[in-house]
C-alpha cells in the first residue's frame, strides 16, 4: 500500500470544508472528517465529499462497551468511507467487535485502526495524569499488539513509533501518524512530533497534517511541499 498524506479537515462546518477544498483545483486529496465536522453537518458531508472524489478518513475515536461499539461499526459502515477508528484502550472485545460491525455483507470493510496515545500526550502527562506506569513506547507497543490480535489494519500513533511497531508487530500493520509540522513550524499543542521528511524515514504509512496546511495562506503549495518530502 502506497504512501499518502491526508488533510485534517477540522472545519466548522460545510461552507469552510468546501471553500478550503476549492482552493485546490483539480486535485482530490486523502482528507479526514473528525468530530467538530461530523458533529456539525453529520452523514451528509461524508457523503458529499465521497461524491467528489476525495478519500475519507473519518476520526471519530470511538470509545465505548463493544455492543455499542459494534452497532456505531454497523451505521458507520454504510458511508463508503475509506478508514475510520477507535481507541486501543477500549480492550481487545470492543475492537473485535467493531470489526465485526464494521464489515458489509459481502465482507468488505473500510480500514480499521486503534488510537494508541494522542499525541498531544507527553511522557510525563502519560504518568501523572493517566496514571500509566509503563513508559510511552511500551504503552503503544502493547496497544499496537492488542490492535493486531484483534483483528485490526494498524495503529494511529506518533511518527516517532513507527519503526517500534513495524518492528515489533508486522511491517504490514499500518501507522497512521498525525503530529507532523515543518521543521520552520509551530508545534502547536503536539508532543511527539516529526517532519514529513522524518517520518518517511521512519516508515510511516500515512500522514495527517493539519494546520501546516490548512491555516497556510497557500494550502495548496504546503500540501505538495508535504507531499514532496513524505511521498517523494
Amino acid at each position: 500500500m502506497g504512501k499518502d498524506v491526508i488533510i485534517a479537515c477540522d472545519f466548522a462546518g460545510r461552507y469552510e470544508t468546501i471553500r478550503f477544498l476549492e482552493k485546490f483545483g483539480y486535485r482530490r486529496p486523502f482528507i479526514k472528517i473528525g468530530m467538530e465536522l461530523f458533529y456539525a453537518e453529520g452523514p451528509g458531508m461524508v457523503r458529499e465529499l465521497k461524491t467528489r472524489g476525495h478519500k475519507i478518513f473519518l476520526d471519530l475515536k470511538l470509545h465505548d462497551i463493544p455492543n455499542t461499539v459494534g452497532k456505531a461499526m454497523a451505521s458507520l459502515s454504510k458511508l463508503d468511507v475509506d478508514m475510520t477508528n477507535l481507541h486501543a484502550a477500549g480492550g481487545s472485545e470492543m475492537m473485535r467487535r467493531a470489526v465485526e460491525g464494521l464489515t458489509r455483507p459481502d465482507g468488505t470493510r473500510p480500514l480499521l485502526i486503534a488510537v494508541t496515545q494522542l499525541t498531544s500526550t507527553s511522557e510525563q502527562r502519560l504518568h501523572d495524569e493517566l496514571l500509566i506506569g509503563a513508559s510511552m513506547e511500551e504503552t503503544v507497543m502493547s496497544y499496537a499488539r492488542l490492535a493486531q490480535a484483534s483483528g485490526l489494519d494498524g495503529v494511529v500513533c506518533s511518527p516517532l513509533e513507527s519503526p517500534r511497531v513495524h518492528e515489533g508487530v508486522s511491517p504490514s500493520f499500518l501507522t497512521v501518524t498525525p503530529g507532523v509540522r515543518f521543521a520552520d513550524g509551530d508545534v502547536g499543542d503536539q508532543s511527539r512530533v516529526a517532519t514529513p521528511a522524518r517520518a518517511k524515514e521512519l516508515g510511516s504509512d500515512y500522514i495527517v497534517v493539519g494546520r501546516p496546511i490548512t491555516a497556510s495562506d497557500d494550502p495548496l503549495r504546503e500540501y505538495e511541499r508535504c507531499c514532496d518530502e513524505f511521498i517523494g
